[in-house]
């Protein structure tokens, strides 16, 4: 049995009422390990589209771009995702086995928090009821309202980063305390760093993505140093 039908038959058995933690206690042992996140993600990237009500093309298109799904498999993912996004009740659950799984990685944490950023409003509106469902998860998370504030500024039409927030430092920080904090984060998300210690291929597209914001940050207060 691949690996994709293996999630595909944990959420079904979770859709017959089977309960959450029998279906991933199957999961634990590696390889199983990337299975149970796989499924983690998807479900709460699906409950997260449905936040406002509806889950629109260009939601479903942004997960899939966020979260690598193997073409050969997209079938199969696409009924986990379908599945799982038939309403929002339950999210916190997977909220909180995804923070279980990920308890020392505060930065992997703050990637898939990020993820679900941008399939929130990827459909062009940020919705009341969205935002308070990142809030739900970050807070899960462990995730500070400085990082929450970070990402929404980020992510958010009409707002504008602040690259001091991005990587963690006062505005006023001076050079030193600013290439410590990027040399921080770049070794915190560096997709080598986290594939090293076995993580799936989901988790290293959120890896690149949030390497990519660090470094456009410290590129950012460099160039304003120099005038």
């Amino acid at each position: 049995m691949s690996i994709w039908a293996r999630i595909t038959a944990a959420v079904s058995a979770l859709a017959r009422g089977e309960g959450l933690g029998a279906v991933l206690e199957r999961l634990r042992a590696p390889p199983e390990r990337s299975v149970a996140f796989t499924i983690a993600i998807i479900a709460l990237g699906a409950k997260m589209a449905k936040a406002d009500g509806r889950v629109t093309r260009d939601e479903v298109a942004a997960f899939r771009r966020v979260f690598v799904i193997p073409p050969a498999e997209e079938e199969n993912a696409a009924r986990v995702f379908n599945l799982a996004r038939q309403d929002v009740a339950g999210f916190e659950e997977w909220a909180r086995r995804i923070a279980r799984m990920f308890r020392r990685s505060a930065a992997m944490k703050e990637q898939i928090l990020e993820g679900l950023f941008r399939v929130a409003v990827a459909d062009g509106d940020f919705h009341p009821a969205e935002e308070a469902f990142l809030a739900r998860v970050a807070e899960i998370f462990g995730v500070g309202e400085g990082v929450l504030a970070t990402l929404r500024a980020r992510h958010v039409p009409g707002a504008a980063p602040d690259p001091h927030a991005v990587l963690g430092v006062a505005p006023d920080a001076g050079p030193e305390a600013v290439r410590a904090a990027w040399r921080r984060a770049v070794r915190a998300a560096h997709p080598d760093r986290l594939r090293a210690r076995g993580l799936p291929p989901e988790a290293m597209k959120l890896a690149e993505a949030r390497l990519a914001a660090v470094n456009a940050a410290w590129a950012e207060i460099t160039a304003r140093a120099r005038g």
